[in-house]
């Protein structure tokens, strides 16, 4: 069960250039802003990546929006977040336990970051409704990979209704609000 305490979002490549092929991006990027958003509203830490940006372009300007102020993108070359020194040494520094995903391509850099992280020893969810590849079948390949692998599939609102753990929580209303 996600904990805000220990809780922090990846967002993996959500750029332009990636976004575009993407065989169901409104969903994706609709979906992703109402988590981002959530998270904000919970004050809890997101970490981004671009791949290779000077090919593929900057972040989508719907998702670089929502990010924490002041705050930059991890720029990688390799498929998994974990090749980047610099984002690992970030997601150390939040001194997090729970890793949630989201992002393109699903059956690529998501699940070869999972991958990863699950060997760096992070408790790692991805949330199915916030991750795309290009085909419908490389989308399920890469989430029944990651579910074979120990990582639990979420959704949206499933990973904010437990961050909040109760309707009592202060900013409940708030987050509500995003989801509906």
């Amino acid at each position: 069960m996600l904990e805000q305490q220990n809780t922090i979002l990846v967002c993996i490549d959500m750029q332009e250039n990636l976004a575009k092929a993407m065989f169901d991006r409104e969903r994706l990027i609709a979906n992703s802003c109402k988590l981002i958003s959530g998270f904000t509203v919970l004050n809890l830490p997101i970490l981004w990546t671009e791949q290779n940006p000077e090919r593929l372009g900057g972040t989508l300007p719907e998702i670089a929006m929502g990010m924490p102020a002041g705050a930059r993108p991890v720029s990688k070359m390799s498929f998994s977040c974990c090749g980047s020194g610099d984002f690992v040494q970030a997601l150390k520094a939040r001194r997090r336990t729970d890793v949630l995903l989201i992002g393109i391509e699903t059956h690529i850099c998501v699940l070869q970051t999972a991958m990863d992280l699950l060997g760096l020893g992070f408790r790692v969810q991805v949330a199915a409704d916030c991750v795309c590849s290009r085909t419908p079948e490389n989308n399920a390949v890469g989430i029944e990979r990651m579910r074979s692998m120990g990582v639990q599939i979420t959704s949206v609102e499933t990973a904010l209704f437990e961050l909040l753990g109760s309707a009592a929580e202060p900013r409940f209303k708030e987050v509500a609000k995003i989801i509906k």
